[in-house]
């Protein structure tokens, strides 16, 4: 039994398919299968049911998976030992990042270390925090910078940011006249919200306490976009709720509409977050010390602030 195949039979499971397993680990497809064919020979179990489409284990093989994903992260130890009697920052960190936070935290973040590190290389997705979670524990990402808490025992945590929702309010509204808004004050209108499967339309829920959706008028608009709730409200009227960082996106005309809440103001908590197993301790350092060194102060302090769940 070798580490090679190991990581052909987690590479089959986390993308169910012979061929694109042996594309993303650079060989052909007869010879990641053989490997494979002669691990199951070894240990006499069938790892995956072929009969499928697409392939996926069987319930002995997920068990063997389970216990590989495990040794090979193990043995990725080996590697971070020497790294970490490196001075430089290398190699490849594959991130994942909710839609929400990526357009105001990511472009500031990327260039400064990919100008401090040359020699590392960032692959970013934008995925739903479902979709980031799945990722981490079949070792298809390193980390995640996404909504928090999660209260799952296979990840690890890192808190980075509270940041404030801000209430975007029409002109035409009745709230628009105030200064500062509290979550009742909310009820009464039409909330524009994100699609399904974005945390931050739970939270904003949460905050409003209320099953309200996007519904005007018979229409009903899914979408995945900040920008489009703002252009929603700006063209429809109701309200909206945003995240803090997005108010620098916003022209002048724009920045009348915002209205902040009444303290405690709702806050998001946004975590760096890694399965527990992680092992890239010196490149998410790095990439911690960036987002940090950009965060404005008051967004670093927990107090006085009211985090909603997800």
């Amino acid at each position: 039994m070798t580490l090679v195949q190991l990581e052909y039979i987690v590479a089959v499971d986390t993308y169910r398919s012979f061929v694109t397993a042996a594309d993303k680990c650079f060989v052909t497809q007869p010879t990641l299968s053989m490997q494979v064919q002669k691990l199951e020979e070894l240990i006499s179990v069938k790892i995956f049911d072929r009969s499928k489409q697409p392939v996926s284990p069987t319930e002995i093989g997920a068990q063997i998976i389970a216990q590989a994903r495990i040794i090979l992260q193990e043995s990725g130890k080996i590697k971070e030992l020497i790294s970490s009697q490196q001075q430089d920052v290398l190699g490849e960190l594959r991130i994942g990042v909710i839609p929400t936070v990526a357009p105001y935290l990511l472009p500031e973040v990327i260039s400064a270390m990919l100008e401090k590190y040359p020699e590392l290389k960032l692959l970013i997705w934008e995925y739903t925090t479902e979709d980031i979670i799945h990722h981490l524990k079949t070792g298809v990402l390193d980390c995640g910078i996404l909504a928090t808490p999660l209260t799952d025992p296979n990840i690890s945590e890192t808190p980075l940011y509270y940041e404030n929702f801000v209430s975007y309010i029409s002109k035409n509204s009745k709230l628009y006249k105030k200064k500062a808004v509290d979550a009742e004050d909310l009820n009464d209108e039409n909330i524009w919200l994100l699609n399904e499967g974005h945390c931050m339309r739970n939270q904003v829920l949460n905050i409003c306490r209320s099953t309200k959706n996007n519904r005007l008028q018979g229409l009903e608009y899914n979408t995945g976009s900040v920008e489009t709730l703002v252009r929603m409200v700006d063209l429809n009227g109701g309200a909206t709720l945003l995240p803090e960082l997005a108010i620098a996106e916003l022209n002048a005309k724009q920045t009348s509409k915002i209205r902040h809440f009444k303290s405690p103001e709702p806050v998001r908590e946004i975590s760096l977050v890694t399965h527990k197993n992680f092992i890239k301790k010196r490149m998410l350092n790095a990439l911690k010390d960036e987002i940090l060194e950009i965060i404005p102060k008051a967004m670093k302090q927990k107090k006085k602030k009211d985090i909603v769940g997800i």
